[in-house]
């Protein structure tokens, strides 16, 4: 049986654009994502390498840098054994990256496995955590997060050390876009009375004045 990646036709070719402002992790997941969908859907190598350029090119189209592109599609390739598919399109090696992600554990499995090894390691649970948030931007602080965990590692982590049990949480947040700029709830009525009173006195003190 032959089976390969479905498109609809009137879908367009749009996935998350690079220019957005957001965490280089997240453009990574798309572009991972992407292939092991490729990869699982695919059943030949042939299918699979068309698959694969036409990821590449609606990531070029929505502004990935093709040094970005080619970086994290070779990464995807030698993390799962399969470098020889990118340049002689190799059937029986496919077959065996096919098959391997095709075996791999569903998410409901992955989350029973979670469960039970949280139960295991219950000790796990009375670790105190120390959340830092940051607003994400593409220049000054893309290297916050590993600096700052280098510094924990550095200086707070060693043996007989009162933050051995502490686990430290880095999350970043966006920049604020337009859409979230505007005002979401209604101004109290006492302001909005207000600021209606305000601006009929000095309409009519205007009007007043003109005549």
């Amino acid at each position: 049986m032959k089976t390969s990646a479905f498109h609809k036709s009137a879908a367009e070719p749009y996935i998350l654009p690079y220019s957005l402002d957001q965490s280089r992790h997240v453009h990574r997941i798309t572009i991972k994502g992407a292939l092991f969908r490729a990869t699982f859907f695919c059943s030949n190598v042939q299918d699979f390498n068309k698959e694969r350029l036409n990821i590449e090119l609606s990531l070029i189209l929505n502004s990935y840098p093709l040094k970005f592109v080619s970086y994290h599609v070779n990464r995807f390739f030698e993390e799962n054994n399969g470098t020889s598919i990118m340049h002689q399109l190799d059937e029986s090696i496919y077959q065996l990256l096919h098959k391997a992600l095709i075996a791999r554990p569903t998410r409901p499995e992955k989350q029973r496995d979670t469960e039970q090894q949280q139960h295991q390691k219950s000790n796990n649970y009375a670790k105190k955590k120390i959340i830092v948030h940051f607003i994400f931007e593409s220049g000054s602080m893309l290297d916050f997060r590993r600096q700052l965990r280098q510094l924990w590692e550095n200086h707070y982590i060693y043996e007989n050390s009162l933050l051995n049990n502490v686990l430290l949480i880095i999350a970043t947040r966006s920049n604020k876009s337009l859409n979230q700029l505007p005002v979401k709830k209604k101004l109290p009525r006492e302001i909005l009375a207000n600021a209606v009173s305000t601006y009929i006195k000095a309409t009519t003190n205007t009007t007043m004045t003109s005549e």
